[in-house]
């Protein structure tokens, strides 16, 4: 199984400005893309699992917290493993990868931030393979 990867990019400066880049990122298998804006940082979305769809998180203003845990099984999960995070902002040019299997949620760090998300399934096959739990299971957003 694979496992959530943070692909790690770069930056070009001269004098025409600055290149952003994460040379890693293969489109191939990405079927669609939003994006999701928080306009204060008391909003917790999470949490949201699949067991068929991959996701792609890239913070395009300010800063989240993105959290991911494996599901054991997504009728009656297990509070183990607990969750792991990290933090994206709209400095480092990286791309988050979290694949099916695990349940995903972010939290805003600065008002009006803005996260670009990649998937590799189109939104109806999507929405049949979502599966929520609860936000406040396993991890605590308020820390942040």
């Amino acid at each position: 199984m694979r496992k959530p990867t943070l692909l790690k990019g770069g930056t070009f400066t001269d004098e025409r400005g600055t290149l952003s880049f994460v040379n890693e990122f293969d489109l191939s298998p990405i079927k669609r893309m939003y994006t999701i804006i928080h306009p204060d940082k008391t909003v917790v979305r999470a949490w949201q699992g699949h067991q068929q769809e991959s996701k792609w998180f890239k913070c395009i203003k300010g800063s989240f917290v993105v959290a991911w845990k494996k599901i054991d099984d997504f009728s009656n999960p297990s509070p183990f493993p607990p969750p792991e995070y990290l933090i994206l902002n709209d400095t480092q040019p990286e791309i988050l990868f979290i694949p099916l299997g695990f349940a995903n949620g972010l939290k805003a760090l600065e008002d009006n931030s803005e996260i670009l998300v990649f998937s590799d399934h189109i939104l109806g096959d999507s929405l049949d393979d979502k599966i929520r739990f609860d936000k406040d299971l396993w991890f605590n957003w308020n820390q942040f």
